[in-house]
């Protein structure tokens, strides 16, 4: 799975195994992207009649915080994922349905009767926005940064089972493996890197390099300007080899604030954007009333909403507590407060959406008097009178951390908070800002955390829950599992999709039963866009597919 951390969603993009397609999901609106039952409803404001097309036109979309960067090997979260999109060509991307589509590539992957070797045909018209082609050298040249012994960066388990690719002619390339490797399909979405430009740059400075703030792709847009923390500016790459698009120029404005997106999307400063579901009432009147914009609703996207427990902390260490913990709080209640109704509550790490996903896991579900015997069980008693569980001296409190103008998870932190006051836990909310808090994230310097995953790809979770991420990659929980390292692996090396199922059902039990997360819901998006746009996938959210839009008039 590529896993993304959740901005608004989330996007991250990103990780291991889990990790190709693993997003966190945490840097842009307070949108609700995630999944559901897909309805497709589409708002008022819409016209079936024939229109016509128009050659230009801007799109202004918002973040809550800057991307990281340009090369997927290093960034993280979905900001970052839909930035690198933009700018960027890979072998392959994933439909709605995370099935492999060809970028660069020509027809899907073919591997050798033993599984050992994979080989790739890819197109031979792309070229960078320098006027220079991709070729197969590009490719061999991307591929050989995530194997290379200096590379440290958080994608290191998705590709440890690579063990060489080369050339074959100009335009094949060949991938070997050290075993058979289920999960390769994460290892393809990955954006195809000049070697042109970066040849002579170390791998280990690459994520430091100024072509990671300021890259040269060969995708449908290039970047114009990186204000920090203010803008990014992207005009089309007019010698696209998928057409030129219709849009001319994308902006990608930095606002850290849910709502104050919201007021520039009624003011006509943002013309895109997820609308949280605690602003849906208020947008839904103002589409109808202005006729400006139309609402795209109930988008099926494959993420979940958390609470991490840093396992490393002596207080979550104790499975009952974590138990305890997910019991005391009420996630029906939070979907239907919090999040309007607009999600679905979830009790372990594979989302609805997906093929693999079983509800036949053990469930917390919420009950005031079942978290205080628990936690009474393990030790912990109010002996002062104070309120506040106690014990061996210490007690029960510790801060949360959510990012900063996430509106949706800031109250949804306040309502934990509220019900663990309930049994006697004492949370202190922490709101950081979006950088700072995915930094946070990945360097395990947090006690409990609100987030979120967006993913995408194969569904092997190893990227987030194997022990051999918890050093480099995005298992930062710290969660320890033999038996779950031991399914993961297996699972890898397993191309029957029964058996992977029943494999990966066993995973999804015992995280469950483990509760190194509280898995709270997987919501589903709302995304705003003009009245005259047209081309947009409605299963599909934020700028994704975004060279196929166009205005109308």
């Amino acid at each position: 799975m590529l896993f993304k951390s959740y901005r608004k969603l989330a996007t991250i993009a990103l990780v291991a195994t889990m990790g190709a397609s693993v997003m966190l999901a945490g840097c842009s609106s307070g949108s609700n992207s995630g999944t559901a039952e897909p309805s497709g409803n589409t708002a008022t404001n819409t016209n079936t009649a024939k229109k016509e097309k128009v050659d230009g036109g801007e799109i202004t979309t918002a973040y809550l915080g800057d991307p990281q960067g340009f090369i997927r090997f290093w960034a993280t979260t979905t900001t970052s994922s839909e930035v690198i999109e933009l700018v960027s060509s890979f072998l392959y991307k994933f439909n709605e349905k995370q099935d492999l589509v060809p970028d660069l590539a020509v027809g899907q992957p073919v591997f050798s009767d033993d599984k050992l070797t994979m080989t790739i045909k890819i197109r031979t018209d792309a070229k960078f926005t320098d006027g220079k082609p991709v070729t197969a050298d590009d490719v061999v040249f991307t591929y050989n940064i995530p194997i290379n012994a200096d590379y440290t960066g958080p994608r290191k388990g998705t590709f440890e089972k690579l063990q060489k690719v080369e050339k074959v002619d100009d335009a094949t390339i060949k991938f070997t493996f050290k075993e058979p490797h289920a999960g390769y399909i994460d290892m393809l979405i990955y954006n195809i890197l000049p070697q042109h430009l970066l040849k002579d740059t170390p791998i280990k400075e690459m994520d430091k390099s100024a072509f990671f703030k300021n890259p040269v792709g060969s995708g449908p847009y290039k970047l114009v300007e990186w204000k920090s923390s203010q803008y990014l500016t992207f005009t089309r790459n007019e010698n696209y080899y998928g057409g030129k698009p219709a849009i001319e120029k994308v902006t990608a404005k930095i606002v850290p604030d849910a709502n104050a997106m919201m007021a520039q999307l009624q003011t006509g400063e943002i013309n895109v954007i997820g609308v949280p579901a605690d602003n849906l009432a208020a947008i839904e009147q103002y589409a109808k009333t202005s006729n400006k914009i139309k609402l795209q609703k109930s988008i099926p996207a494959s993420t979940y909403l958390f609470i991490g427990w840093n396992l490393t902390n002596p207080l979550f260490q104790d499975k009952k507590v974590r138990q305890a913990l997910t019991t005391a709080i009420d996630r029906k209640a939070i979907v239907d407060s919090v999040v309007e109704g607009q999600g679905k509550v979830v009790n372990s790490q594979t989302p609805p959406t997906y093929w693999t996903y079983t509800d036949n896991v053990p469930k917390f579900d919420y009950n005031v008097e079942k978290a205080k015997q628990l936690l009474a069980e393990a030790g912990w008693k109010d002996t002062n009178g104070d309120g506040i569980l106690d014990k061996d001296g210490k007690n029960f409190e510790f801060e949360m951390q959510v990012n900063q103008g996430n509106t949706v998870r800031e109250k949804g932190v306040q309502v934990v908070q509220q019900q663990l006051s309930k049994v006697g836990i004492k949370v202190t909310p922490r709101v950081v800002e979006s950088s700072a808090f995915t930094k946070n994230f990945q360097g395990k310097n947090f006690q409990a955390i609100y987030y979120g995953w967006s993913i995408s790809g194969d569904p092997n979770p190893k990227g987030i829950w194997h022990s051999g991420e918890i050093e480099k990659g995005l298992n930062t929980v710290s969660y320890k599992n033999a038996e779950v390292d031991k399914l993961i692996d297996q699972d890898l090396n397993t191309f029957d999709k029964e058996k992977r199922k029943e494999l990966l059902n066993k995973v999804d039990a015992l995280i469950a039963e483990d509760q190194p997360y509280t898995f709270l819901y997987s919501p589903t998006v709302t995304m705003a866009y003009p009245t005259n746009l047209e081309g947009f996938n409605p299963n599909r959210d934020s700028l994704k597919e975004i060279e196929k839009w166009y205005f109308t008039k």
